[in-house]
């Protein structure tokens, strides 16, 4: 079994204790910079009162962009895919023709 951490994460000025894998310390806080961060720019360019409100925007904006990095692998993947395919045909055409 492996060794398990007791970290506690700040995150719009409340404590959250979690345990954790070693390896998951540095995306955890790196996350919770973030989204302090995040909220801190919401709160300066609206004017929210409710925590909650701030937060929902927050987890909004990096549901969005994960849906986004999703949708563009996707895209980026079926594209990749059809000029392998380009490629292939094109590498047995000709190989067809110079075999016979």
């Amino acid at each position: 079994m492996s060794e398990r951490l007791k970290i506690k994460l700040s995150i719009a000025n409340r404590v959250y204790p979690l345990t954790i894998t070693p390896d998951q310390e540095e995306g955890l806080r790196l996350a919770a910079q973030k989204i302090d961060a995040t909220i801190k720019q919401f709160e300066k360019s609206y004017s929210v009162q409710d925590k909650q409100d701030v937060l929902a925007m927050c987890a909004l904006q990096f549901a969005t962009q994960n849906e986004q990095k999703t949708i563009d692998n996707t895209s980026l993947n079926e594209d990749l895919e059809s000029r392998l395919i380009a490629v292939d045909e094109l590498l047995d055409a000709h190989l067809n023709n110079n075999v016979l």
